[in-house]
């Protein structure tokens, strides 16, 4: 009896599973799933975020850096890529995930996003109304 009850202490301690999660746990620099992208992500004023730190092609075919041309803000249309907050306002929910937005600057749009940790890949969901696509980034 001893024994269960220790084995069950164990599963069910801070130690084991998502609760051993320490929300500053997802700061770090992650590499995309297309592999052309770094993302750090950093902690500000009680949220997260995300800026583009590296970009495997940083230039257009002209040699000119990339700017947010779609960014359907005028003001926002010639700002570079790199350097770019891409997530946006994460907040640990203390479940094993964190919830923000998620900025696209190849359509120029912002999606509802989860993240999750799975070992070493961070598990970033973005949602559109009920339709949601899961992309895999891996620690740096």
């Amino acid at each position: 009896m001893i024994k269960q009850i220790l084995i069950l202490a164990y599963f069910f301690s801070p130690t084991f599973g998502f609760s051993s999660l320490n929300s500053d746990a997802i700061m770090c620099v992650w590499l995309t799933e297309m592999r052309d992208v770094k993302i750090e992500i950093y902690h500000k004023s009680d949220q997260y975020f995300g800026r583009v730190v590296w970009l495997e092609q940083p230039n257009d075919d002209a040699g000119i850096p990339l700017v947010d041309e779609k960014n359907p803000n005028p003001v926002l249309k010639d700002g570079p890529i790199f350097d770019m907050d891409i997530l946006l306002g994460f907040v640990y929910d203390n479940d094993g995930e964190w919830d923000g937005k998620i900025y696209d600057p190849k359509v120029g749009k912002t999606y509802v996003c989860k993240l999750r940790i799975s070992g070493l890949k961070l598990k970033v969901r973005g949602y559109m109304g009920w339709l949601f696509d899961t992309k895999t980034w891996t620690k740096v």
